[in-house]
């Protein structure tokens, strides 16, 4: 059956974050290193798909296993995403016809984009359109989700295996937003109506007051307590929820924090690099 890896859980500046002095981010070994997030899928049949382009690819590569891939993802093109493209290119992996999937909106950033479009001419990519995309024994399903759209559009993905079936939902800018959007009232109704067995839910903050001098506004991300208070104590037949997308701030980076105690004693997770689901 096909395997997920989990390649990355960090907010799109990584864990530790440049230019960061405050205690979040000192005194880090290499085991506390976090690259951004992305997740690699390997099909029974050996093709390796990989979701999100991150500027960790060679670290991510060296945890999925494998030296190159077979198509790309992408959700959005907020930095973190999309910064590891240019590292397919002739400077680095120099591969060629990967098909590139992404939504109409997306596809016009990058013809617009020089680096990007000269990725097109050299043919390293092939554009294609999300949708539902079959290969081999997984389907991946995109769906709209609001989020700032300076660049283009968001999407997350499901990705359906013969058993098993996992939402990957990174970056949103509120519940109240994403739920109205898709005709749902809570957050379990809307799982429910997806049929999955796991998600992967944007946790980018632990709280409201995280960013210290900054207006968390300009950034909007559902907190983890918020998800926490909409959902309370897992229940028969929920999905499996692992928080995911975590900036250099969150406690819940650290697996002795209270923070991170108070996520698995209602029953969900924080996700980890070289996690597995078998589809």
């Amino acid at each position: 059956m096909a395997t997920l890896t989990v390649l990355g859980i960090a907010q799109d500046g990584g864990r530790p974050q440049p230019g960061c002095l405050r205690p979040c981010c000192q005194n880090l070994t290499q085991a506390d290193y976090r690259s951004p997030v992305s997740l690699g899928i390997k099909t029974e049949n050996g093709t390796t798909i990989l979701i999100e382009a991150t500027r960790d690819l060679g670290r991510q590569l060296k945890i999925f296993g494998e030296s190159t891939i077979d198509r790309l993802f992408l959700t959005h093109a907020h930095l973190g995403h999309v910064d590891g493209l240019g590292l397919f290119g002739r400077e680095t992996m120099s591969a060629r016809g990967i098909p590139l999937h992404v939504s109409p909106s997306m596809q016009n950033l990058i013809k617009s984009t020089p680096a990007w479009a000269l990725l097109l001419e050299q043919g390293v990519f092939e554009m294609t359109e999300i949708g539902n995309v079959e290969i081999d024994d997984v389907v991946i399903e995109s769906i709209a989700i609001p989020h700032r759209a300076e660049l283009s559009d968001m999407h997350a993905f499901v990705i359906r295996g013969k058993v098993h079936s996992v939402l990957f939902l990174p970056d949103h800018d509120s519940w109240e937003q994403t739920l109205s959007a898709h005709d749902a009232v809570s957050i379990r109704e809307w799982l429910n109506n997806l049929d999955i067995t796991h998600a992967l839910l944007d946790g980018t903050f632990w709280s409201g007051g995280e960013l210290q001098g900054r207006d968390m506004s300009v950034v909007p991300h559902p907190t983890i307590q918020d998800t926490m208070a909409r959902l309370g104590q897992k229940q028969s037949g929920d999905p499996e929820i692992y928080f995911t997308h975590l900036n250099h701030t969150n406690p819940v980076n650290s697996s002795g924090s209270i923070e991170h105690e108070q996520v698995t004693s209602l029953g969900w997770h924080v996700a980890f690099e070289g996690q597995q689901i078998t589809l």
